[in-house]
């Protein structure tokens, strides 16, 4: 526990909300994680803006966790107050020329592709299986089947904390404040965006919201386009729990063709395993940690570089201290 984390304010501030010592293991689709000093869910955009600022204003280290999905928590787990973004709400818009869908950070995007699809909209099939929320997705230019985020965001509301203080005994701080951000202005490149490396640990930008660009079609169409996605997938990626792929694929390559060809397929490390299916994906064979999970990266990028002087970088996200 934080020797400086204000308790008794959090607790004033945040009531029966507000959970001490809470397993992420709990949160995250790899099952894995040490306890969260402080957690408190947030039901909405606006919750979670209001909440933020509380935070950032009072000092108190924080982290946003959507569906848990893309990142390796500690065993040690989270020092200071991770803030669980269930902000869910989503709803369809027609427009003249092209639909579109707005969404609270914290909705499923899975679940907003397939509601897309019902309606004959297309543009999100490639996104339907996707386990994490709407926010994760903008922040890393989530991609599958050859699209990706940047194929489909025309706004994203971001809230900032100004990333210098003024200086000087009259300086009066900035405030946080909410921008409207056009795809161009996110900065978009393959997995990642400009706003990534500000988003996990001490986040100093956050999604709240986002508006998709969709096209009209017929639900017998994108179905159609949808199942065959859907059917490569599980012929390609392993059920199981795990965080997905776990390394980008480096230019020219892919990393699971790489981890596959230094005979890591199948290697397990205490009770997590690089799937037999798919080297890319790391699988919880049952009572898995994080450091089974995390021996398994080091070996992984160590045995590739050795045999083809190539860096395998991480998609997903490490959380806590390592």
């Amino acid at each position: 526990m934080l020797p400086s984390l204000p308790l008794d304010l959090l607790s004033a501030q945040f009531g029966d909300r507000l959970k001490k010592d809470m397993p992420m293991g709990h949160f995250t689709t790899a099952h894995v994680g040490g306890p969260a000093d402080a957690l408190v869910a947030v039901s909405s955009a606006d919750d979670l803006a209001q909440t933020a600022i509380f935070l950032w204003e009072r000092d108190v280290p924080f982290l946003v966790l959507g569906g848990g999905s893309n990142v390796l928590v500690s065993d040690a787990g989270v020092r200071g107050v991770v803030i669980l973004n269930q902000a869910k709400d989503f709803r369809f818009e027609v427009q003249p020329e092209m639909p579109q869908v707005w969404a609270e950070s914290g909705a499923n995007f899975g679940l907003i592709a397939r509601q897309a699809a019902t309606r004959g909209w297309s543009g999100l099939e490639w996104a339907a299986g996707i386990p994490g929320t709407l926010g994760g997705a903008v922040i890393g230019n989530a991609g599958a089947h050859g699209s990706d985020m940047a194929t489909n965001l025309r706004m994203a509301d971001i809230l900032h904390l100004p990333l210098k203080k003024p200086t000087g005994a009259t300086g009066q701080p900035e405030q946080p404040h909410r921008d409207q951000n056009t795809v161009k202005q996110m900065g978009y490149a393959y997995r990642r965006s400009q706003y990534k490396q500000l988003w996990r640990s001490h986040p100093k930008a956050i999604v709240l919201s986002a508006i998709l660009g969709l096209t009209y079609s017929t639900p017998e169409a994108v179905r159609e386009k949808m199942t065959e996605y859907s059917e490569y997938r599980h012929k390609t990626q392993p059920a199981g729990n795990s965080m997905g792929s776990i390394f980008k694929n480096p230019p020219g390559h892919y990393a699971a063709r790489l981890i596959e060809a230094v005979g890591l397929k199948g290697y397990a490390a205490g009770e997590a395993e690089i799937s037999r299916q798919h080297a890319n994906f790391f699988i919880n064979l049952g009572k898995a940690t994080a450091s089974d999970f995390y021996r398994l990266i080091r070996i992984a990028q160590e045995k590739v570089l050795e045999k083809f002087e190539i860096v395998l970088e991480l998609e997903i996200e490490l959380i806590g201290e390592w």
